[in-house]
């Protein structure tokens, strides 16, 4: 049975396994290409210690997708030790900032996470995301619109970066003409993932969270005064029906649906697109039939997850693979690695959009399964198909590409591209 040996005589195994920043987008190695990397710890420790930073590191797909779906863990900061993982991403490593923390639904357990997803899961199930098809092919092709008679675009800042911003800024009410400030509150607070984020760091989130809460509270007043048909005034209006939300709660919920749902969807596009400029015989199949769309984001998602890894904590002490688990810490799951696992996908890291088994693990699973999913999938597909419709000679540019620094996501900062 492989387990981790980090914990043993480093002397025991040579070299040694990866730990702490080693493991992150914060390293150069890994960001460029984790899978060597992560295929060996699948290999030789695929429970994998990493002390430097408070975690376990789960790599292979059946541990993934059994932990993501195991109720007897959490995923609450509130509830872990103090020197997890999760403490180090939410700022709670101490008393004074634990007490002050407010979770968003991300990080709270039952039954409090089930009451707030309940608020929101209507408004993102497969029939009412459907009805947005018409809203979110108008806002692509506006954005087309404006790159007509380019010669050479940033595809993230161009396009896979406002096409999220736009569709969820009109789901919930809010002005498409301050998307500048959503996409830029929401990339500074989304620094929040990085463990070992700067003093200056911590104020630039501090300011745009301050700037967004200030937003927010405006915007709720506003639909107090005068409801609208958007999903903020659904929210207002369940929390004067039932009493079941406060101010706080509709501020932590209207912002994490504003990061999530134009971060990761940016990073989806823009991932997508990057895999097919870099496999052309891919990119031209789906330019040829572009009904293939469905399947081909879904291998998207699969070979280039837009979120790395998720995590949980333990309820009472355990053990996963005989390794003992203490109540409370921190553990990662991997998702990059489960969808690479090679005991589930023939050939793994090929990019192939015909692939016959595109199931994957990007959007986490459980009760915490990605609430935004159908509207990823929506606006990568209209988007990509779009964009290959009206700029069929797409391709890379000479200037390299930037993948973002940022642990738990994996994505591009730039993504030159000849029209």
């Amino acid at each position: 049975m492989a387990r981790q040996t980090d914990q043993d005589n480093p002397q025991d195994k040579e070299p040694t396994l990866p730990v702490g920043v080693e493991l992150t987008s914060l390293d150069e190695t890994f960001r460029d290409s984790p899978h060597p990397i992560l295929d060996r710890l699948r290999t030789d420790a695929p429970v994998h210690h990493d002390p430097q930073l408070g975690r376990f590191i789960l790599t292979r797909h059946d541990d993934v997708r059994r932990l993501l779906r195991d109720r007897d863990w959490g995923v609450d900061p509130r509830k872990s030790a103090p020197d997890a993982y999760i403490r180090l991403i939410t700022s709670t490593s101490t008393p004074e900032e634990l007490a002050a923390y407010e979770p968003s639904m991300l990080f709270l357990d039952a039954p409090d996470h089930r009451r707030l997803r309940a608020l929101v899961s209507q408004a993102f199930n497969p029939r009412v995301i459907e009805g947005m098809r018409a809203r979110t092919e108008a806002i692509t092709e506006a954005l087309l619109d404006e790159l007509t008679g380019k010669s050479e675009i940033d595809l993230i800042a161009d396009f896979a970066g406002p096409l999220p911003t736009l569709v969820i800024a009109d789901m919930l009410g809010v002005s498409l003409a301050d998307r500048g400030d959503f996409k830029r509150w929401s990339d500074d607070l989304i620094l929040g993932f990085d463990p070992l984020r700067s003093e200056e760091t911590d104020e630039q989130i501090a300011r745009s969270g301050e700037a967004m809460r200030a937003y927010f509270e405006q915007a709720i007043a506003a639909r107090r005064a005068t409801p609208t048909g958007d999903l903020m005034s659904d929210l207002v209006r369940a929390q004067e029906t039932d009493d079941t939300l406060s101010d706080q709660e509709i501020i932590t919920m209207c912002t994490l649906l504003l990061i999530a749902g134009n971060v990761t969807t940016t990073d989806l596009i823009g991932n997508g697109l990057h895999a097919l400029m870099t496999h052309l015989p891919e990119m031209e199949k789906l330019k040829a039939n572009p009904t293939l769309i469905e399947n081909a984001v879904e291998e998207m998602l699969r070979f280039d997850s837009p979120v790395t890894d998720s995590g949980r904590l333990p309820f009472a002490d355990t053990e996963l693979d005989g390794c003992p688990i203490k109540k409370g810490i921190s553990v990662n799951t991997s998702l990059t690695a489960a969808n690479h696992d090679p005991a589930i996908y023939p050939d793994p890291h090929k990019f192939d959009i015909q692939r016959k088994d595109t199931h994957h693990q990007s959007f986490g699973g459980g009760v915490h399964m990605c609430l935004g999913a159908p509207l990823a999938r929506l606006e990568a597909q209209i988007g990509i198909n779009a964009l290959l419709k009206r700029f069929p000679d797409l391709r890379l540019a000479d200037k390299p590409a930037k993948r973002r620094h940022l642990p738990s996501f994996r994505g591009f900062e730039t993504l030159p591209a000849l029209l």
